[in-house]
Order: C-alpha cells, then structure tokens, then sequence
C-alpha cells in the first residue's frame, strides 16, 4: 500500500513553462505533475499534485492533510512572503511539510527573502528548478512516518 502526499502549488504555478522560462525553466505544468507523480510512484507514495491561485483552498487543503495526517510538499509561490494565514494552517501539520521553491529566493529581489512558512516547516528545498520537487520528494521518503 503506497502513503498519500500531497504536492500543492500556490499562484502562478500552473503557468510553468510559459512564465519567466528564464526563472521557472521550461518544463510545464503538466511536466511537473508527471515527475512528481513518476518519482513518487518509485519511492511508493501516492502522490496527488494540485494547484490553486486562492490562498483560501490552500488553507483548507493544508487542514485537510492536517486531518488526515497526510505529508505535504509545498510551493506557496507569492503566498511565501506574507500569507499568516498559510502559514498558521502549516503550523498544524500533522505530518511532515516540505517547502519547495523552483528558483532560489535569495538570489532573487529582497521581498522574496523572508519566507514565513519555514519555521514551521520540516525543511526547505529551492533553487534547484523543477528537481527541487524530487529532491523533497526524496526527503520524505527517508523521514519517518
């Protein structure tokens, strides 16, 4: 029996490949969806991948996995820098939560620097492209459940 992760994206994610290929790359949406989904497969997770523009469904899909105890990889996007709302619900994880970044934040303008969802995560992963979702995906497999 594979274990439930959740893999959730914040706004402007489902646009990869077409925004800002110079920072996000060139790998799509669907791309993304598909190594998350093949490496997960590998490591044994049932990975659901989603992606919303409403800071409010993240929210609820943070309690939802709170609620069932279900590990999360997230990439919070623009809601990184001030959403207390996200950044409360990943607070109540009941599970370990991975916060993942495609380019590297602090190479980037200085609003990006500050990241209020990483003291209340697991660990961080970023700058890394597309591979930043596998290598957290990769991080889960090896903490216990």
């Amino acid at each position: 029996m594979s274990r439930k992760v959740l893999v959730l994206n914040g706004p402007n994610l489902g646009r990869l490949g077409s925004r800002e290929p110079d920072v996000y790359g060139s790998t799509s949406y669907a791309g993304l969806v598909k190594a998350c989904e093949e490496l997960g497969a590998e490591l044994g997770f049932d990975v659901e991948v989603r992606e919303t523009n409403d800071e409010g469904e993240l929210v609820r899909w943070l309690h939802e996995a709170a609620d069932a105890r279900t590990p999360i990889v997230i990439n919070p996007g623009a809601f990184t820098h001030y959403s207390y709302a996200l950044r409360d619900a990943a607070a109540q994880r009941t599970a370990p939560l991975i916060e993942v970044h495609i380019s590297n934040p602090y190479a980037r303008e200085a609003f990006r620097h500050t990241s209020v969802i990483a003291a209340v995560a697991s660990g961080t992963v970023a700058g890394f492209g597309i591979n930043s979702y596998r290598l957290a995906l990769r991080a889960l497999s090896e903490l216990p459940e």
